[in-house]
């Protein structure tokens, strides 16, 4: 596909790869460490992913997780995947996020990926999720 960025993507150093998907450190990173995980075959969407092709991106966020916590040592991760133009996405390649979080990052980091917008429904009580 000649007009996707991540179809031609060149120059970037690659964190890990496997034989359907590679990992790489996102160029506009939200926190250091920030890696973008997307399969060799263009897909739209996770949805549109084989079964084998989500288990090889599993096994790369995994040996990511794994190389992340080595060298940058992070108090906790978001992992997520932006599908659609009304849900962000703007690359419209499947791209997986792996965004290390660290403890100070956020003032109240609660609610992780909640906070994206207002709830519909407002919470009950404390501390559910």
């Amino acid at each position: 596909m000649s007009q996707c960025v991540f179809c031609e993507l060149t120059n970037i150093e690659i964190l890990n790869e496997n034989e359907m998907a590679v990992a790489f450190f996102d160029k506009h990173p939200v926190n250091e460490g920030h890696v973008l995980i997307i399969p060799k075959r263009h897909l739209v969407s996770l949805f549109d992913a084989t079964p084998e092709e989500v288990m090889s991106i599993w096994k790369l966020i995994e040996e990511v997780k794994e190389e992340l916590d080595h060298r940058f040592h992070p108090d906790g991760y978001n992992i997520g995947v932006n599908m659609g133009g009304a849900a962000g996405q703007t690359i419209f390649h499947l791209h997986v996020h792996v965004i290390p979080r660290y403890y100070g990052d956020v003032q109240d980091p609660r609610g992780g990926i909640r906070k994206i917008k207002k709830s519909l429904v407002p919470y009950v009580g404390e501390g559910e999720e």
